[in-house]
């Protein structure tokens, strides 16, 4: 009769299971995480001031690089409105000054002209000589010298129409020759006491003699009733 082989039976359990544990070695129990020391509480203090420290210097070179940023953006402004700015006026300035450029330029013509109409004139009028005129001729150089004083004060005027200069300065010479009235004040004053009453007996005698009258006629009214 054959009997079954099994292998197991053979085998301790209890003894194979230390062997595990063994092989496997000892195991460590679970410790709380100590408190940090002084030293290390020191270390992350520094390590965090530096921090900082860093933090501001980075802070402070920000706030120069906006500072700079910030001023040459207004610099930027300031070139294009004073760019603007002078263009227009420069432009208009111009255009202004050729056109008075050219109303001086052409006056400077026509004053030219007119000195040299003057000088011409003068020069004829000083021809003139009176004493030279003998009977014979004496209605001929008449008439030609009152000619000559007409083109003259033709020119005088024409020029008079032009230039506003020679009108100013004939007024100025006008009025320098005409004596000047004394004022009313300045005339009072150089009255004595005596003829300051007579002016004030002249002009108020008409008044007190109307008032005089008025009050002559109020009495005979009362005294009639």
């Amino acid at each position: 009769m054959s009997l079954d082989y099994d292998a197991t039976e053979f085998v301790d359990g209890d003894f194979t299971s230390q062997k595990s544990a063994a092989a496997a070695g000892p195991v460590l129990s679970a410790q709380p995480p100590r408190a940090p020391t002084r030293e290390e509480v020191d270390s992350r203090v520094a390590e965090a001031q530096q921090k900082l420290a860093e933090l501001k210097r980075a802070q402070e070179e920000l706030e120069r690089e906006r500072a700079a940023l910030e001023e040459t953006r207004r610099r930027q402004r300031e070139y294009q409105t004073g760019r603007q700015e002078m263009l227009q006026n420069l432009t208009r300035g111009l255009g202004m000054l050729e056109k008075a450029e050219f109303e001086a330029r052409r006056e400077a013509e026509q004053m030219a002209k007119t000195l040299d109409a003057f000088r011409e004139a003068l020069g004829k009028i000083e021809e003139i000589h009176e004493e030279t005129w003998t009977k014979e001729n004496f209605n001929t150089e008449l008439t030609r010298a009152l000619t000559t004083l007409e083109n003259s004060r033709m020119e005088w005027n024409a020029a008079r129409l032009k230039f506003s200069v020679l009108t100013s300065t004939g007024e100025e010479h006008a009025g320098a020759s005409e004596p000047a009235a004394p004022s009313g004040p300045s005339l009072l004053a150089s009255l004595s006491f005596g003829q300051l009453c007579r002016w004030g007996l002249a002009l108020t005698w008409p008044l007190a003699l109307t008032a005089l009258l008025a009050l002559a006629a109020l009495i005979v009214v009362l005294a009639r009733h």
